[in-house]
């Protein structure tokens, strides 16, 4: 007997070598509609990387005001638990985004080796927000500092 049921077999992992750091906003306006749709994108995001054989490594960092929860590149080697982890991310909201703050966290605490980041590989961060930096012009000098660091510390 036939069924109209048809087996859905999900896509195989993108073969991107890279550490991918996401700095995600959850200031007060984030938690309030977007927090559980960024945690839903992510879980299905991560699926698609090649976690569990090592060639991608994923961060996280939470931020408002201060930085909140911190996922080092080196803390999970699956997909499972990486994204077990991302389910289980509660959002403060409180303050505001600082993404100056955040992005000057991610540049000297998360690229690093002691945090896992690996030397030969590339690098990747986004940041995930819905308003505007507290201070543009600090926004704007971290992220060409990160840019300048990423673009010459990293093979071509």
């Amino acid at each position: 007997m036939l069924t109209n049921s048809v087996a859905v077999i999900p896509p195989p992992p993108v073969d991107c070598t890279v550490d991918v750091i996401f700095a995600i906003d959850e200031s007060g306006s984030m938690c309030a509609s977007n927090f559980a749709k960024v945690k839903s994108f992510l879980r299905q995001l991560v699926s698609r990387f090649d976690v569990d054989r090592c060639k991608t490594r994923v961060g996280l960092v939470t931020f408002s005001s201060n930085v909140g929860t911190v996922i080092n590149l080196s803390n999970y080697t699956s997909v499972t638990s990486l994204q077990s982890a991302i389910s289980s991310l509660s959002c403060r909201g409180e303050g505001s985004a600082d993404i100056a703050n955040a992005l000057a966290y991610v540049r000297t605490k998360m690229l690093t080796s002691a945090a896992g980041d690996r030397t030969d590989i590339r690098n990747a961060v986004v940041v995930i927000t819905d308003e505007n930096s507290d201070d543009f012009n600090a926004t704007v000098v971290c992220i060409k500092f990160i840019a300048c660091c990423l673009l010459h510390a990293k093979p071509k």
